[in-house]
């Protein structure tokens, strides 16, 4: 008499996501897309100011 279970086939494993994170390029291009849409103003002028050495950024008022 044989008194072990057969063995149950196991599922594979799923690797897990590796998340990549965003370049610094992609993220002033969000900001500064997401700020003209708010402002009216281009993307292209806001992306200057957040990549100029001396950005202010907190002197882009938002759209009240």
């Amino acid at each position: 008499m044989n008194l072990m279970k057969p063995a149950k086939p196991t599922a594979a494993v799923k690797p897990r996501r590796t998340t990549k994170v965003p370049s610094h390029e992609a993220i002033v291009r969000a900001v500064a897309s997401s700020t003209a849409i708010e402002t009216g103003k281009s993307v292209q002028q806001i992306e200057n100011l957040l990549l100029s050495k001396h950005s202010r950024p907190r002197k882009v008022a938002l759209a009240g």
